[in-house]
């Protein structure tokens, strides 16, 4: 086995995809957006995480300024809405492609061939193609003084989904949903789901349900 420490030394794009990937597999969703002038934006993020149940909240993190187009942040900072759109097998080339650097007056709806949706109770685009839709109002940000990215948590205002993929018990069977895992900033994955445990409780062997 290889041990891997002087960081500083990598180069680059080696260090880069290691620690991009060796986190293991993360949730890698498409945010919707669309700015005061009405021009939709999408875009392609893997730094998702739950916050909690009560209330509904998930956080993502922003890089720093200057690295890459902020156009999604700069749209939800100005409305306060946004949505994350689940990628499957059938949308991962489009959804990837949402990633490179486009104008801020162009679509990427447009661009990379995927069809923007609105409910009636929120504003901001979600994508039709796509499975398992979350509509998000902005909560608050939280600047990362160790290396200057940003935190930004919003609020769980609507889900949309098939009623096939969502258990009595509010579990939704992503693997059923056909939701693709990511790895890196290129790598996707199909989940199959292994098995789901009972509450671990000390006095008993969780069991399967």
């Amino acid at each position: 086995m290889k041990r891997i420490h002087d960081f500083e030394a990598l180069a680059s794009r080696y260090r880069a995809n290691l620690i991009n990937s060796i986190p293991g597999f993360k949730s890698v969703s498409l945010v919707g957006t669309v700015n005061e002038i009405g021009v939709e934006n999408l875009a392609i993020f893997n730094s998702f995480f739950h916050i909690g149940a009560n209330p509904p909240l998930l956080g993502m993190v922003f890089r720093p300024e200057g690295e890459v187009n902020r156009h999604t942040l700069e749209n939800i900072r100005k409305t306060g809405s946004f949505t994350i759109n689940h990628l499957n097998k059938d949308i991962v080339v489009k959804a990837h492609h949402t990633g490179a650097k486009f104008p801020s007056d162009t679509s990427e709806f447009k661009a990379c061939g995927l069809t923007p949706w609105y409910s009636s109770t929120h504003s901001a685009p979600y994508v039709m193609e796509s499975s398992i839709r979350i509509g998000m109002k902005l909560q608050s940000e939280m600047p990362v003084a160790a290396n200057n990215t940003l935190i930004l948590i919003g609020a769980v205002t609507e889900i949309w989904l098939s009623e096939d993929f969502l258990s009595e018990d509010g579990f939704v069977d992503l693997a059923l949903a056909g939701t693709l895992a990511g790895s890196n900033l290129d790598a996707y994955y199909e989940a199959s789901k292994l098995v789901r445990l009972s509450y671990p409780k000390p006095d008993a062997i969780p069991s399967q349900i």
